[in-house]
């Protein structure tokens, strides 16, 4: 029997929570506490190091975090992070690592004798500072974190330093020679890209003026600013196609496995799916040399990685933060979270009544060969070629393309091509049920080949076919390279796949399929045949010790009507006489919003909240307000909503000036965060009892309208303790389109979203918008943005950066820049812009700028290998994220 709330008291406590949810933001500030920041150029060795210091808070000292950069960037990409931790209570010191930014030098590759020792210089810099906490004389308490180049700094930093006292390294190598020459196979897609970014113009000093330079200026231009043995490293590997032994040496000295045995510090290690750059075999050898150590470990595999999709940085930096405060503020009473985390993006659909699964996770790391399924391949012995160049190459990843592509796999989407006659398949039965790969795949086969020196170089990939036979999907879009020497009269190998998270449903089945070619890597020049016959299962490790969970209920469930309650009886006896509004505006009387001139100072302070702000929104817009952490984004919307008031300026709807408790508030409808319902009652009875607390007439409401664009079907009538924090998400938001408002205010209506879902929430602001009302959305996600917005506002500081169309300040959206590993001649670039579906084709720094007239990225891929056009990636010509990161003053990662 279903617990019901006589009317009375069911509308007293709706009514509780409308206070709440509104007057809780009109009395607590939202503007972040101040953060210091000090540039500094630092003098280390007769190299200029490019440094922020950033504190906040009171006088004591506190441990502190050094903060390193991903390749190609600087120590601006991770300012809002730094930001971040010194209010959580950190001293954070960021620099330019050399070569990089406005530090000079030249790239080393975290060099042990040059970068690793300017670490060892700013841990010095840090112990002389008032601010830190320091363990004795000369050793700081101090963690290191960053993200690729910097996360693998912050393991050389603990293995080079044993002042270092915690580490949190993310999306990063163990060993650097594995992971850009796996098998012995040279990975020139992605070598060729970093080599690219250590080039690009505007270094920081010429290559003349650091210590070490090539004499030979034509050896300097062609090195950039990388160090001559790099220079040299790279040149002759990439001309020759396969690493050598001097090479390997190389990247491996400069790698955390050289000093794996001395790393003994707390890790925390996040690593990505989506990533075939630095696999998730990386973080396996990283965690299992840390755990022989002694050390405490956490893994976490995020859904995204070097090769795009959702990089979590909201909840990684969280729970990076709460790794710092256990084992440097050695706050024991912190859970530090699961030993192991990996979030699964397939999820379930959020209406169908059943809870979603965010993430699974175990009480110790399982490593990646946990409980294995054994899957007998069919197929005779297969022959195939390797042709002549090793072109056209098979397609798997492809940096840059479609922002995370990868990452989709588990729902179905991918791209990967191969080439007839350059494969050899074999197939298991359908499943009969659903099995989770969890971690590297196994298979045991036997090589032959016709090459003159007997070797074969092959790439082992396990597809994920549909019932029909034809569709697949190659998870994550992985590959293993395999070298196999002396096959002449056939040799007998194990193919360790890559590792991956990934559910083969029921009906579907896997297949093994061995390429002769892959765009990413280096095969041999020279056409040789190759023979593969399967000798024995293909065996999957399926992890069972995990725990699948969907999210707990919010806080706000139960304790928001309290806090209603509380707060709205001390607003009413503190309530302020309300001011004449302006005349409305007879002009403006169908324009749904326009700001001039807001400004908005921090209590009690000379400084700027929001300044001087003025745009615009017409009818029909889905508009994006956009900025970084403390830009004023939810100080405007709150001036907006009638919750505080503005210091100058005005804020004008359809023409009426907003003030607190305005009538024309009643065309606007808002989500904020946090939004509390009764969890014993169905989602239709909250929405009904909110309706009922307006005092508005029923028929007004438009339940069945709001409900149909937030498309929560059957669910409706279930009791919302039941619901996913997805259809909590779209229950808020139908919440907030009741009675149809003309203007819609959703402030990070994604959080705590997985994709799916995310995907749904855009659909909900498109149809809404769709019927003629307006949409102003404040979000983080970049990419969920650039699809979803029609507009944008970008704010930076509290003042307007600029403001416009999605497409005018990104760039038009059928254009994409394809980045190539050499120089094309004029017939071939005719040639592109001749392909069917493509509108022009024309030489651009870095690449060519093809515009599309008809035919997608995919499709043009598969011609651009079929012309031999050295592509080394595709991506928009210009991203949000690119936009953005110019607008608001930060270098690109």
């Amino acid at each position: 029997m279903r617990l019901r709330l006589p009317r009375w008291a069911a509308v007293t406590a709706v009514l509780a929570v409308l206070a709440g949810a509104g007057t809780w933001t009109a009395v607590a500030s939202d503007e972040p506490p101040p953060v210091h920041r000090a540039d500094k150029a630092l003098d280390l060795d007769g190299i200029k190091l490019d440094t922020s210091y950033f504190t906040s808070g009171g006088e004591g000292r506190r441990p502190a975090v050094l903060l390193g950069h991903g390749f190609g960037g600087s120590k601006n990409d991770v300012r809002a992070q730094a930001e971040q931790l010194a209010r959580d209570g950190y001293a954070v010191l960021t620099w330019s690592a050399r070569g990089f930014g406005a530090s000079t030098g030249e790239i080393g590759l975290n060099d042990p004798d040059h970068e690793v020792a300017d670490v060892r210089k700013l841990i010095d810099w840090l112990a002389a500072r008032p601010e830190v906490l320091l363990d004795k004389a000369g050793d700081p308490r101090v963690g290191v974190t960053g993200a690729s180049y910097g996360g693998a700094i912050s393991l050389l930093a603990a293995g080079h330093d044993p002042r270092v006292d915690a580490v949190a390294p993310q999306i990063t190598y163990w060993n650097l020679a594995d992971a850009l020459f796996p098998n012995d196979v040279f990975k020139k897609l992605w070598a060729g890209i970093f080599f690219s970014a250590g080039n690009q113009p505007g270094a920081p000093a010429a290559a003349d003026d650091q210590p070490g330079a090539p004499a030979a200026s034509g050896q300097a231009d062609a090195c950039g600013r990388f160090t001559a043995e790099l220079c040299s490293l790279y040149q002759r590997v990439a001309v020759s196609g396969k690493p050598d032994a001097a090479a390997r040496a190389l990247l491996e000295a400069r790698s955390p496995s050289a000093v794996g045995a001395r790393i003994k510090v707390p890790a925390l290690i996040v690593q990505g799916q989506s990533d075939s750059l630095f696999t998730l075999g990386q973080s396996d050898a990283m965690a299992r040399a840390l755990t022989a150590n002694g050390a405490p470990v956490a893994v976490d595999w995020i859904a995204g990685g070097h090769d795009g999709g959702d990089r979590e940085t909201e909840r990684v930096e969280r729970r990076i933060s709460t790794w710092f405060d256990r084992w440097l503020k050695r706050d024991t009473s912190t859970d530090t979270g699961p030993a192991f985390r990996v979030s699964r993006t397939g999820g379930v659909d959020s209406t169908d009544g059943q809870a979603t699964l965010r993430a699974a996770t175990a009480d110790r790391y399982p490593g990646l060969t946990a409980a294995t399924e054994s899957f007998t391949l069919a197929g005779p012995p297969q022959t195939f070629a390797n042709p002549a160049g090793a072109a056209p190459p098979a397609i798997s990843a492809v940096p840059g393309l479609g922002g995370g592509l990868s990452g989709l796999s588990s729902l179905g989407v991918g791209l990967s091509l191969d080439f007839p006659g350059q494969y050899a398949r074999f197939d298991a039965k359908p499943q009969t049920e659903a099995v989770r790969i969890t971690g590297t795949p196994t298979v045991r086969v036997k090589v032959t080949s016709t090459a003159a020196d007997g070797s074969a170089v092959l790439f082992a990939k396990a597809y994920d076919v549909g019932p029909d036979g034809r569709q697949q999907v190659l998870p994550s879009q992985l590959v293993t390279p395999v070298r196999v020497e002396d096959a002449s009269k056939g040799r007998s190998v194990t193919l360790t796949l890559p590792a991956i998270d990934h559910e083969v449903e029921a009906g579907h089945r896997l297949r093994l399929v061995l390429a002769a070619t892959d765009l990413g890597y280096a095969s041999p020049a020279v056409p040789a045949g190759y023979t593969v016959a399967v000798e024995g299962p293909l065996t999957v490790p399926t992890a069972p010790g995990l725990d699948t969970q969907a999210a707990a209920l919010p806080w706000w469930v139960w304790g928001l009507p309290l806090l209603g309650l509380v707060v709205a009886a001390a607003l009413l006896l503190t309530a302020r006489r309300r001011v004449t509004a302006p005349a409305p505006d007879p002009e403006l009387t169908s324009v749904p919003l326009q700001i001039t001139g807001l400004s908005k100072k921090y209590a009690g302070g000379d400084r700027y909240s929001v300044k001087d702000l003025s745009f615009r929104v017409e009818q029909g817009q889905v508009l994006g307000l956009l900025g970084p952490n403390g830009a004023g984004k939810t100080t405007t919307l709150r001036m907006l909503m009638g919750l505080i008031r503005p210091d100058e300026g005005e804020i004008r709807v359809f023409g009426q000036a907003i003030r607190p408790g305005a009538p024309v508030l009643s065309r606007v409808g808002s989500f904020v965060e946090g939004a509390g319902f009764l969890p014993h009652l169905s989602g239709r009875e909250n929405l009904e009892l909110y309706w009922k607390a307006t005092g508005r007439p029923a028929e007004d409401a438009h339940v069945d309208d709001a409900l149909r664009i937030a498309n929560l079907g059957s669910a409706l009538e279930r009791a919302v303790r039941t619901y996913s924090q997805g259809m909590r998400q779209r229950l808020a938001i139908a919440q907030a389109m009741l009675g149809l408002p003309d203007l819609l205010i959703l402030d990070e209506p994604t959080n705590g979203l997985d994709p799916p879902q995310i995907r749904e929430m855009r659909e909900v602001m498109i149809r809404y918008a769709a019927e003629g009302r307006t949409v102003i959305v404040s979000s983080h996600l970049l990419a969920e943005v650039e699809q979803s917005c029609t507009h944008l506002v970008v704010m930076d500081r509290g003042q307007l950066v600029q403001a416009g169309p999605v497409a005018e300040i990104t760039g038009s959206g059928d254009t994409l820049l394809v980045t190539l590993a050499g120089e094309v001649d004029d017939p071939l670039v005719e040639k592109i812009g001749a392909l069917p579906g493509v509108g022009s084709a024309a030489r651009a720094d870095g690449g060519l700028l093809v515009r599309l007239d008809g035919t997608d990225a995919t499709a043009l891929i598969g011609d651009l290998v079929r012309l031999d056009v050295p592509l080394t990636g595709v991506g928009p010509h210009r991203r949000l994220e690119d936009a953005f990161l110019t607008l608001i003053g930060g270098a690109s990662a």
